[in-house]
């Protein structure tokens, strides 16, 4: 046992680390899986607790007597000869209710029932910092035009949007026509606007995954929640408050995840991408 202390984009905690077996789905079972236990937390009102699933990397440090990395949940299954593969999968599907719960992880491989085509890949960049997470070299374009030259970022499960380079941005607001609602933050669109919504184009190492209109808007059913009006549109693209060139510029967050089956790869250090059943589902 000794202290831990974690911080996140949106939220830290303070505690102390202990080991113990954890078993995932009945089936799974973690032999001495290191654990933090809140004593004080912030920004994690509603949840019992986070699944980190990022590289070991991003661990550095976090315990105080202790430097180094510490092995997560899919390093552990890896040494502990639980996975075949040293891969984990993530799905997701398009909901309107606060409620659904729909998100499947898959250790050790992949699950066909959640996406179509193929999988393509792309390996983790050599950029300082976004290589410390699950971090890889995408351009975007929205229509024909080109609005985000290739550059580094992340693909982050605890992202919920998409979030661009203030110069990208700044040129998909202009295109769509978008105006930022006070209320929430988040740029807002008209009717006749949403029609006329181009794809948003994430290209990735020759591969290009088209976010359709219906994706790039937040669900309309779920507007109130976030202090949004009933009747609005709103986008779920915004700004990462920086410019191109920080080493970090983007992330794919939930919203990119949810139309994409995502595989994070730590034994051949790559990401991959599909399409799913839900790519052009019209959930919002």
């Amino acid at each position: 046992m000794q202290p831990v202390s974690v911080t996140y984009g949106s939220g830290s905690f303070t505690g102390l680390e202990w080991y113990d077996q954890v078993t995932l789905n009945s089936r799974l079972v973690i032999g001495q899986q290191s654990i933090g236990q809140a004593i004080t937390s912030q920004g994690f009102g509603g949840v019992d607790g986070i699944l980190g699933v990022g590289p070991t990397d991003l661990t550095t440090n976090t315990l105080t007597l202790q430097g180094g990395t510490i092995p997560t949940v899919t390093d552990n299954l890896w040494s502990q000869h639980t996975l075949t593969n040293y891969v984990m999968s993530v799905s997701f599907q398009p909901t309107s209710s606060i409620s659904v719960e729909n998100g499947v992880l898959t250790f050790g491989g992949t699950n066909s029932n959640h996406f179509t085509g193929s999988i393509g890949y792309t390996p983790i960049t050599s950029t300082i910092p976004a290589r410390e997470f699950w971090g890889i070299d995408q351009s975007i374009s929205y229509g024909g035009n080109v609005i985000m030259t290739q550059t580094a970022g992340i693909v982050d499960t605890g992202t919920t949007l998409i979030l661009l380079p203030n110069e990208a941005f700044n040129a998909y607001q202009a295109q769509t026509g978008a105006t930022v609602d006070s209320n929430t933050g988040l740029l807002t669109i008209t009717a006749s606007q949403y029609a006329n919504l181009q794809p948003l184009n994430f290209n990735v190492n020759g591969n290009t995954y088209g976010l359709p209109p219906n994706g790039q808007i937040w669900p309309r059913a779920l507007n109130t929640a976030i202090g949004g009006n009933a009747n609005s549109i709103y986008l779920i693209v915004n700004s990462m408050g920086s410019n191109i060139g920080s080493g970090l510029d983007f992330i794919n967050g939930y919203a990119f995840l949810e139309r994409f089956y995502s595989v994070f790869d730590s034994g051949n250090s790559q990401v991959g991408f599909a399409y799913t059943p839900y790519t052009y589902a019209t959930t919002n």
